[in-house]
């Protein structure tokens, strides 16, 4: 007689993690940094589920502005996770995987706090582990995600602004305006630009020459990317308030929560930052002493660089138990992993990088922006497959 223990079907295991560097370098800059050495991971977990005749492999990468983690990967996360026994990782109920005890797994042993590049190494993984779930299951991310955790609601359409605006070098204010004048032929509406990398009065003739092209003031948002000190920010913030502008995204550093709490006094428009805070922690304590404003501000967490959609979900619980509203939440890293969480939970928009961060800019290749907002594919997993050229550097890891 058969067992009910032995009737019982084995769990998805992980059999293989695979990882390599593409850089994603570029002649541009913003306020801080230059991207000539950018680089980004990408990672493969190869399962022992099989569909459509073929193992299923989910994908991953890490946004731009960090570089690759490939130690932390390879010394570190992939091990633990190439080792776990599947059951500690098991989604027993769905024969799945379960991401929640994966992401577990995958930080057993690290001490809290000092969430540096950790984070962006256990993101990377935890976006590949994701799009293996929804395709094991055989459907898109944000349709798995809306079931689970909004009742089955999804946002057919997500709002999406083009981020722009770098300094190049000899790019002039010409160079500018023919570059956001792209951007709205191609369906966007809000157009966002650095400041910070040159002085106060060049950055103004930047944004008057940016709203000749996009009209409203409100079609254009600045980024200083953290780069000022507190006078500084006020000095810009007083330049900025007439003009009425999108938002006014991260103008000190990203711990120095005190800088922003002054900022409302000076500046009463709508302010954003969020992209360089790493954890539900310090999420909080934004959220707390930042002086953020729950009916105008915006935050732009970025999942693959903070640990993954499993902390993002602690960090939209946080927000929630302070009165903010997941609309309130707009992604950096203009990826397709933040653009399934928008679209299945609920979030207010995303990021989109339509000229630069090549092949892992953009959205599926059938989903055009149409009036500031762009559509899902309806295809398993995150949709990587359907974005041809992104799809192109993957490939070799599937084996």
């Amino acid at each position: 007689m058969t067992s009910a223990i032995s009737r019982k079907r084995a769990p998805v295991a992980i059999i293989d993690v695979r990882e390599t560097v593409v850089p994603i370098k570029s002649a541009i800059s913003n306020a801080y940094i230059d991207f000539s050495q950018m680089t980004v991971s990408v990672v493969a977990v190869v399962t022992d589920a099989v569909r459509d005749g073929k193992p299923v492999v989910g994908f991953g990468f890490n946004s731009n502005g960090r570089y690759a983690p490939s130690g932390l990967l390879r010394e570190r996360f992939i091990p633990r996770l190439k080792e776990a026994d599947p059951l500690s990782i098991a989604d027993e109920e769905r024969h799945n995987l379960d991401p929640h005890k994966a992401w577990a797994v995958l930080m057993r042993n690290e001490k809290p706090g000092g969430h540096g590049e950790r984070s962006v190494a256990v993101g990377v993984l935890d976006m590949a582990i994701w799009d293996a779930v929804a395709k094991i299951e055989g459907k898109p991310l944000y349709r798995v995600l809306a079931e689970r955790y909004r009742g089955g609601k999804i946002d057919d359409r997500v709002f999406v602004y083009a981020a722009g605006g770098y300094y190049y070098p000899d790019k002039g204010l010409e160079g500018l305006q023919d570059e956001f004048r792209s951007y709205l032929d191609r369906g966007y509406t809000v157009c966002k630009m650095k400041i910070g990398g040159a002085p106060l009065d060049e950055d103004l003739r930047r944004i008057d020459a940016a709203l000749e092209v996009v009209g409203s003031p409100h079609n254009l948002a600045v980024d200083a990317n953290g780069r000022f000190d507190l006078d500084t920010a006020i000095a810009y913030a007083k330049a900025l308030k007439p003009y009425g502008l999108f938002w006014y995204e991260e103008p000190g550093d990203p711990l120095d929560f005190h800088l922003q709490a002054v900022l409302p006094a000076y500046y009463d428009g709508p302010m954003a930052t969020g992209e360089n805070l790493f954890s539900h922690q310090d999420a909080r304590n934004l959220i707390r002493y930042g002086g953020m404003r729950p009916d105008r501000d915006w935050l732009q967490f970025d999942c693959a660089l903070s640990y993954g959609l499993v902390e993002y979900m602690r960090i939209l619980e946080v927000l929630h138990m302070h009165g903010w509203s997941a609309r309130r939440c707009i992604p950096h890293g203009g990826h397709q992993m933040s653009l399934n969480i928008a679209a299945g939970l609920g979030l207010g928009g995303n990021e989109s990088y339509p000229d630069v961060f090549w092949p892992f800019n953009g959205f599926a290749d059938d989903c055009p922006v149409i009036d500031g907002h762009v559509g899902l594919p309806d295809a398993p997993g995150i949709g990587f497959e359907r974005k041809r050229e992104l799809y192109e550097v993957m490939k070799p890891l599937e084996g």
